[in-house]
């Protein structure tokens, strides 16, 4: 019989229930949690498990029916940041908490992929996390079963779409509007918009860029539509680089300010003495760009964080677990933006005391949260 410190040959339930002088069904309702066990036979029983040093089998135990202990995060995609950011922030909670996590991909929004990894990711004690920032994301959001333990990433919601839904979101419709502000604020006649894929009709982050431009009073331009990457950003603003009007350009993801940018230095115009480009995201690479780039700070590791304690709820409605707010987003003043040639500022900005501290130098701008940087801070 195996015995505390051989590590040679791993100690199994059946182990356990035979030195404890009981079934291997009766370590199983110990191991659960069942209240089927008399108070004497739980107590052999645990001490059995230490005496041995048994460690339950995470799988073994969700097969046998336990308390939920394992999260599959389902997601379409693992390496744009939003994405692996927040899974990154996943990851870290669950481990924290004693859970184990694992991953199923979306391969495509196909109703035979998405009911495949619905199919799969669900299993006895498990939970689901759903990362529903596009269409593979959200039909998969859609066809998780009632009866199963969830909590989604989702777009900012419109109306009361999210009321009582396990959901969490940072607010890209503000964020969107400020970022509009802010350039208008710089002198910009208007903003040009570059946007990410969306799900939806029309994505909230392009409605709050449209209504800063409306509530201004000045031309609302078409927004170009791009895929997620620095590639799609350089093909789609070869005509917005060559258009010599175009001197502000909002976009919605870092990774499509990089090439923006390109597109704009191969068009021969300087950023942003001649254009000003904005982006949203704030990943690493965007501090360290020359010009460094202005962009749209959303923390995902800590949304990811705040989506696990809403799946913690979920499960144990009246257990004590801590609630994690979402993140507000901010604007990272750099480099990337400043009033366009021969024009000042409409409304310069105001150094004023932040209410809560905000990193790394945080500070307001034109009624609303700023971090001003320099590159490579």
């Amino acid at each position: 019989m195996p015995v505390a410190g051989d590590r040679t040959s791993p100690v199994s339930i059946r182990d356990v229930a035979r030195a404890a002088g009981v079934s291997r069904q009766t370590v199983s309702r110990v191991i659960n949690e069942s209240e089927r066990v008399k108070p004497s036979t739980r107590t052999a029983v645990l001490a059995t498990i230490a005496r041995l040093e048994y460690r339950p089998n995470r799988a073994a135990r969700a097969l046998a029916g336990g308390p939920v202990q394992s999260v599959t995060v389902l997601t379409s995609n693992t390496r744009q940041y939003g994405f692996a950011a927040a899974l990154e922030g996943i990851e870290e909670a669950t481990r924290a908490a004693g859970f184990a996590m694992g991953v199923r991909v979306v391969e495509s929004g196909t109703p035979a992929d998405v009911r495949d990894a619905v199919e799969r990711a669900i299993e006895p004690a498990g939970a689901l996390i759903i990362i529903a920032y596009d269409a593979p994301g959200i039909a998969a959001l859609n066809t998780v079963p009632p009866d199963v333990p969830m909590a989604a990433m989702v777009e900012t919601p419109s109306g009361d779409e999210a009321l009582g839904k396990p959901w969490v979101w940072i607010d890209d419709r503000e964020a969107a509007g400020d970022a509009t502000k802010f350039l208008l604020g710089l002198g910009h006649t208007t903003v040009h918009y570059v946007a990410i894929p969306t799900s939806r009709r029309v994505a909230q982050r392009t409605l709050g860029w449209r209504g800063a431009l409306k509530a201004a009073g000045v031309p609302v331009p078409e927004p170009v539509q791009a895929g997620w990457d620095p590639q799609s950003g350089c093909e789609v603003a070869r005509d917005l680089a060559r258009d010599r009007k175009v001197t502000a350009v909002l976009c919605g993801n870092d990774e499509l300010a990089f090439g923006v940018m390109r597109a704009l230095h191969q068009a021969g115009r300087a950023i942003p003495r001649d254009v000003s480009v904005v982006g949203f995201d704030d990943m690493p690479a965007s501090a360290f760009h020359i010009p460094a780039l202005t962009t749209v700070r959303q923390d995902f590791k800590t949304l990811g964080k705040a989506c696990f304690a809403k799946l913690l709820a979920v499960i144990e409605p009246t257990g004590s677990s801590d609630v994690i707010e979402s993140p507000r987003a901010e604007l990272v003043v750099r480099e990337s933006a400043s009033p366009p040639p021969g024009s000042r500022p409409r409304a310069p900005a105001r150094k004023t005391p932040a209410r809560s501290p905000a990193p790394r130098n945080g500070k307001r701008v034109a009624g609303f949260r700023t971090a001003t940087e320099s590159g490579g801070e």
